[in-house]
């Protein structure tokens, strides 16, 4: 991401987060939904945008080509250390979610988990699915998550957040925009995706999904 699609030096924040979110978060949360897309999609070239450290990759490793973008030069080299520990081939570029480095229709799938709620709203949310759906081919899927503003959390909170990460004596500030599931699914269309499904995470065990922690989203490119 370019530090114009978000909030201030959110880039140089993730720099500093990517030492401790490496071992924070050294497995994906969302393994069920992940396992899920590589049974559904079984092999081809898959793009994982705002890819982190790498954990979201380990579904995959298996029948797909990997590529991964993201905006935090330390959160790639922590990638290519995460995939020599898991042996793993995978592509990775530096690269904001609103230019991504890639001819049109170049990859089958694409996931992008925890990824666009730190763009900011508006035109730059809708740039990014758009250049999302520019690089898929034709039927091609994305699987998707951002934090959902419904869940009880959030409830006194306005559509755009900060939410605190403490990294030895300092305190980093990250930057979020809070979704509805209908906001996101009328982003999606509106980028020219059909929208396939929506959907809670899977611990998620109530029955109304509007309050889930998380949205998920899976879409294709007509």
């Amino acid at each position: 991401m370019k530090e114009d699609s978000v909030t201030g030096d959110l880039k140089n924040v993730f720099d500093k987060i990517a030492p401790g979110w490496y071992n924070f978060r050294h497995r994906s949360i969302f393994r069920d939904e992940l396992e899920a897309m590589a049974e559904r999609w079984q092999s081809g070239r898959l793009l994982n945008v705002g890819c982190a450290h790498g954990p979201d990759f380990i579904p995959f490793i298996q029948g797909f080509e990997l590529h991964g973008v993201d905006f935090s030069i330390e959160m790639l080299k922590l990638a290519r250390k995460y995939a020599r520990k898991y042996d793993f081939q995978v592509s990775l570029a530096l690269a904001d979610v609103c230019h991504l480095p890639y001819q049109d229709e170049t990859f089958d799938w694409a996931i992008a988990v925890a990824t666009y709620h730190h763009v900011r709203g508006g035109e730059g949310q809708l740039a990014a699915l758009r250049e999302l759906r520019r690089v898929l081919k034709p039927g091609g899927e994305a699987f998707i998550t951002v934090w959902n503003g419904w869940q009880p959390r959030f409830w006194f909170k306005g559509k755009e957040t900060y939410v605190p990460w403490r990294t030895g004596d300092e305190t980093l500030q990250r930057y979020y925009y809070l979704f509805s599931y209908p906001e996101l699914e009328r982003l999606a269309r509106k980028a020219g995706f059909e929208v396939l499904k929506s959907f809670p995470e899977s611990s998620y065990s109530f029955p109304v999904k509007h309050f889930s922690r998380n949205i998920c989203l899976l879409v294709r490119k007509g």
